[in-house]
């Protein structure tokens, strides 16, 4: 019999600055973010190699682009992995400030 797979859930921990995804109880990557003037930018997305190819690292940039979207807050994406989410999809483009070369990326 194989065991459940552990419980995913995202939290943003505002004390160290980042959204950790985390699988039952062992934290599996992080969103690291600076916020100013009602501005979150994404600056590093890292998922530990225990968990790569899971898909964790899409499911919490999408959560934290949620949570950013919900606190009213201008999403801008320096870190390459929030960019190629948010170039996926048209779901956040009125939040978004596109810093110039992020955006000109293909």
């Amino acid at each position: 019999m194989t065991e459940p797979a552990p419980a995913i859930r995202v939290i943003r921990n505002p004390d160290r600055n980042r959204y950790e995804i985390w699988a039952g109880d062992r934290m599996a990557g992080f969103s690291a973010y600076r916020e100013s003037d009602g501005v979150t930018v994404f600056t590093h997305t890292e998922i530990d190699d225990t968990f790569s190819g899971q898909g964790l690292g899409t499911i919490l940039v999408r959560e934290a682009l949620d949570d950013t979207v919900r606190r009213e807050r201008t999403i801008v994406p320096l870190c390459p992995f929030v960019t190629r989410v948010l170039q996926q999809t048209s779901d956040y483009d009125e939040h978004i400030r596109w810093p110039q070369a992020a955006h000109d990326e293909p």
